[in-house]
């Protein structure tokens, strides 16, 4: 069981603003299913790609999930993805983590082979150790699922890591598997979520979080 400090981070809302493409491909799936996407709600970014999917077709009436998730990921696959910008000073606070010798993973709902090419993509894959999502079947959808198995996977005890995300998903989660969890405020959450969630600390803004994370690893 490895006892060096590592951080899980998580990608939508959190190193990257993918705002833009999710709800393009959300669009893109509606209109498949022969749906006005005009009509749809405001789409929350965070929850597994089915429960997002489920809520916006339950404003019209549909239950066609599974149909909506293949058409999604067809479009996200093809452009979506290319519609993700890395905030500002994430590269650097990445860069700081792994001068400080933190090992790095990716905890991400995502498509694992998405997220792959979003780092890829915006020249931040070189940082991590690991890229870890969501998998064919539906296995790690849910994020506790997913950071038990990275625990696992890596040999990381949960005393000596810690969980960074934008959303109660990524807090909750982490407390489910006995981790620390830091809300970042720059994401799709909202600071009464976070705290709500029972996030240990909260974070302002990208400047700050190789500074926080060190903190309270090092603690």
């Amino acid at each position: 069981m490895s006892l060096a400090g590592s951080v899980l981070l998580d990608l939508d809302g959190t190193l990257v603003d993918s705002k833009a493409g999710i709800v393009a491909s959300c669009s893109a799936a509606l209109r498949v299913l022969g749906h006005d996407p005009g009509k749809a709600p405001d789409i929350a970014i965070g929850p597994p790609l089915e429960d997002i999917l489920r809520t916006l077709l339950q404003a019209y009436g549909d239950d066609r999930v599974d149909e909506a998730v293949v058409a999604y990921r067809q479009h996200y696959g093809e452009s979506g993805l290319l519609g993700s910008e890395t905030y500002p000073g994430i590269g650097d606070a990445l860069e700081k983590m792994r001068r400080a010798g933190l090992r790095i993973y990716l905890a991400t709902s995502k498509r694992e082979v998405f997220a792959r090419r979003i780092l890829e993509n915006q020249d931040l894959a070189i940082h991590f150790d690991g890229i870890h999502g969501s998998v064919p079947g539906g296995k790690l959808d849910h994020k506790a699922e997913l950071l038990a198995h990275i625990l696992s996977e890596h040999s990381i005890a949960a005393s000596h890591s810690l969980m960074v995300g934008d959303r109660s998903h990524d807090i909750v989660g982490a407390r489910a598997v006995g981790m620390r969890g830091l809300g970042v405020v720059w994401g799709y959450g909202s600071r009464d979520e976070l705290e709500a969630a029972g996030a240990d600390q909260l974070v302002e803004q990208p400047a700050d979080l190789a500074r926080t994370v060190l903190s309270m690893l090092n603690g």
